[in-house]
C-alpha cells in the first residue's frame, strides 16, 4: 500500500512539474508574442529569445543562423566556444535534408559533436533558419516537449524577422514610389513649356522621361518686346534631390535675368547659387542664349552643355562657347560669351545629353556628327515635324533604346 501511495505521489509531482512547464512556456510565448505585436527592435526579440533559453529550458549553448542574401548569419549566440559563422554554415550544410529536431550524438563532423540537437526552420519548404543547442540535459517525455517548445519559439521569431524585413520593404518601395511622384511633379512644373509661336519665334519642345526622374530643365522667357531667352540644363543625379536642385536653379534664373542683362554675370551668380546650394556635389550643365529681334544677334554661354545646333542656309554649326560645367568650380576657370548674327528662318536644335546617350541596334551609328547630319538634311522642317521625325528616325532607323532622359528644345527664329 505505502508503495502504491509513494509511487502515486510521484506520479502527481510530475504532473504538476509538467502542467508548471506548459504555464511557462505559454507564458513564454505571450510575452514573445505581446513583444511583437508592440514592434520592439530586433536585438531585444533576440534577447528574449536568449533568455527564455537559458533561465526557462536551461539551455546553456546556443547558436541561432538566420537566412540572408543565399547564406546564413548568425544572430545570436552564447555558450560555449565562439566558431566562426563560415564554419557553422559548412558544418550545418551537412544536414540539410533535415526537417525536425534531431539528435547530435555520435556525429562525427568537428563543429557538430559540440552540440547536442539540431533545430531546422523551414517555410515553405524553404530553409529559412537553423538553431544549435548544447549542454542541454532535458530527457525522457520532457525531452520532445522541450524541443518542439524551442522549434515553435525560433520559428515564431523568425516569422516576426521576416515580417519586419518585408515590411521595411515596403515602406522603402512606396517611399521610392512618392519620391518618383514627387520628383515627377516638380520636373512637370519646370518644363510647362511645349508648343510656342508668334510673329519672331516657333518653338517645340519633347520630354521622354526615362525609368528615373532625371533633372533635364529648359525653358523660354520674353524679356520685353524685342528680346527673348531661352535656357536648356540637365542637373547630376536622379530622383527628387536633382528635381529640387533644379527647381531652385529655375527661380534663381528666373530672378536674375530679371535684373541683370549680361548673360556672363547671370553665369556667375548661378554657379555662385549651386556652388552654396550643394557645396560642390553636384553640378548643372546648361545653355543659355539671349536673341534681340531688332539687332539680329543671338548671345550664348555654353557652360558643359551638348552644344545646340544652328541650321542655316543648308549649313550647320554647334554652339560651344562658353564655359565649364556650374557647381564645380567656386570660380569659373574661364568664361566666353558667344554672339551669331541670326538670318531669318534659322532652325536651333537644343538637346540634353540623353538623345546621343543611346543603346544602339547592331552597326547603327549615332553620335553627334550623325544629329549633325540629320540637321542638315531636315533643317527646312517646322520644329515640331522636325522633333516628331528625329525622335522617329531614332526609333525606326538607329533603332537605339534610351538610357537616360531625352529632352528637345527646336526653335525656328523669323
Amino acid at each position: 500500500m505505502q508503495n502504491q501511495d509513494h509511487s502515486s505521489e510521484e506520479e502527481e509531482d510530475e504532473l504538476i512539474r509538467l502542467l508548471l512547464k506548459r504555464q511557462s512556456e505559454l507564458n513564454s510565448l505571450l510575452e514573445v508574442t505581446r513583444a511583437i505585436n508592440k514592434n520592439v527592435a530586433t536585438p531585444v526579440l533576440i534577447q528574449m529569445l536568449e533568455v527564455i533559453l537559458q533561465n526557462y529550458l536551461q539551455v546553456g549553448v546556443f547558436r541561432f543562423l538566420i537566412e540572408k542574401n543565399g547564406t546564413f548569419a548568425c544572430v545570436s549566440k552564447y555558450g560555449g566556444e565562439v566558431e566562426p559563422t563560415s564554419a557553422l554554415n559548412r558544418a550545418c550544410a551537412t544536414l540539410n535534408k533535415v526537417k525536425s529536431p534531431e539528435s547530435l550524438a555520435g556525429n562525427t563532423n568537428d563543429v557538430l559533436k559540440k552540440y547536442d540537437y539540431f533545430i531546422p526552420i523551414y517555410v515553405k519548404s524553404k530553409a529559412v533558419a537553423f538553431a544549435l543547442i548544447g549542454d542541454f540535459n532535458t530527457s525522457g517525455e520532457m525531452l520532445n516537449n522541450d524541443l518542439n517548445f524551442i522549434q515553435t519559439m525560433i520559428n515564431v521569431v523568425v516569422v516576426a524577422l521576416e515580417n519586419k524585413k518585408l515590411f521595411r520593404e515596403r515602406l522603402q518601395s512606396e517611399r521610392l514610389r512618392r519620391e518618383m511622384e514627387l520628383a515627377a511633379e516638380v520636373q512637370n512644373m519646370l518644363i510647362p513649356l511645349r508648343m510656342h509661336k508668334d510673329e519672331s519665334v516657333e518653338i517645340d519642345a519633347k520630354y521622354l522621361p526615362h525609368q528615373n526622374i532625371g533633372g533635364d530643365y529648359y525653358d523660354f522667357m520674353r524679356l520685353n518686346d524685342h528680346e527673348f531667352l531661352w535656357c536648356i540644363a540637365d542637373v547630376s543625379g536622379k530622383g527628387v534631390s536633382a528635381a529640387l536642385l533644379m527647381a531652385n536653379f529655375q527661380a534663381s534664373l528666373h530672378a536674375w535675368v530679371t535684373v541683370e542683362d549680361d548673360l556672363t554675370n547671370i553665369i556667375h551668380r548661378l554657379n555662385q547659387k549651386v556652388i552654396s546650394d550643394t557645396q560642390g556635389e553636384k553640378f548643372i550643365t546648361l545653355f543659355i542664349a539671349k536673341y534681340n529681334e531688332q539687332t539680329r544677334k543671338l548671345h550664348y554661354i555654353n557652360a558643359g552643355h551638348n552644344a545646340p545646333i544652328l541650321y542655316a542656309n543648308g549649313q550647320t554649326m554647334p554652339l560651344k562657347l562658353g564655359t565649364t560645367m556650374i557647381g564645380a568650380f567656386e570660380e569659373l576657370p574661364f568664361l566666353h560669351e558667344g554672339e551669331v548674327d541670326i538670318e531669318p528662318g534659322c532652325l536651333l536644335v537644343n538637346y540634353t545629353d540623353g538623345l546621343l546617350d543611346i543603346e544602339a541596334y547592331g552597326d547603327n551609328l549615332w553620335d553627334e556628327d550623325e544629329l549633325m547630319n540629320f540637321v542638315a538634311m531636315n533643317g527646312e522642317l517646322s520644329p515640331e515635324t522636325f522633333n516628331h521625325d528625329l525622335l522617329d528616325h531614332l526609333k525606326t532607323q538607329v533603332k537605339g533604346k534610351p538610357i537616360d532622359d531625352i529632352t528637345i528644345l527646336t526653335l525656328r527664329i523669323f
